[in-house]
């Protein structure tokens, strides 16, 4: 993975922003042969696995002897373009993966649909910051910004969010919609 997106940021000019998280779709995992394990089991899979990148994203060579990860003198190279390759994070977890998103992330995406909850999380966000010391004005906040056929329902959701504290919305679209919905809801977007 970390080959794979240094050679991406690499090839796209430095535009690579990696998103990761601990796993969660069943179907998709056995349908590829991965075992997604217990909660625990992920989300400790996963704190390693974010050391395991960190190290290959900067370092000439990563020993790691982790429970799920062992690395002796691994080599990614060459380097991302970006001097710090992005990582965004997503989930609503207050116990792991909002501190591991303060820990590691440079972007955090909120994907459920209550601003409220959204703000509340943005809380903890912030305190796990705290915690390590860390600016979380460093942190960009996202929230998915579902389009479900209402012009003016989806900008009331986007000013709620707004309202939240959001940076920035992410427009997820439903799956058959056709490609010129694109422009449709640029439009909108754009003269509101």
């Amino acid at each position: 993975l970390a080959n794979m997106a240094s050679t991406l940021d690499i090839t796209s000019g430095g535009r690579l922003e990696l998103g990761i998280g601990a796993g969660w779709n069943e179907e998709e995992c056995t349908a590829f042969g991965i075992e997604l394990g217990t909660m625990k089991e992920r989300f400790d899979r996963f704190e390693e696995g974010l050391h395991v990148l960190e190290s290959l994203f900067t370092n000439e060579l990563t020993t790691f002897d982790g429970e799920y990860y062992r690395l002796v003198d691994a080599m990614n190279n060459p380097k991302p373009l970006q001097s710090k390759l992005p990582i965004c994070i997503g989930g609503s977890g207050r116990k792991r993966t909002l501190p591991l998103t303060a820990r590691f992330a440079d972007h955090w995406n909120y994907g459920g649909t209550d601003p409220v909850e959204f703000a509340d999380l943005r809380g903890v966000l912030h305190r796990a910051c705290a915690d390590i010391d860390r600016d979380p004005a460093e942190i960009t906040t996202s929230f998915l910004l579902r389009w479900s056929g209402d012009d003016d329902q989806l900008l009331t959701d986007r000013a709620a969010f707004e309202a939240a504290g959001a940076d920035l919305a992410i427009v997820s679209l439903p799956k058959r919609a056709p490609p010129s919905i694109v422009e449709q809801l640029a439009a909108v977007l754009v003269e509101s």
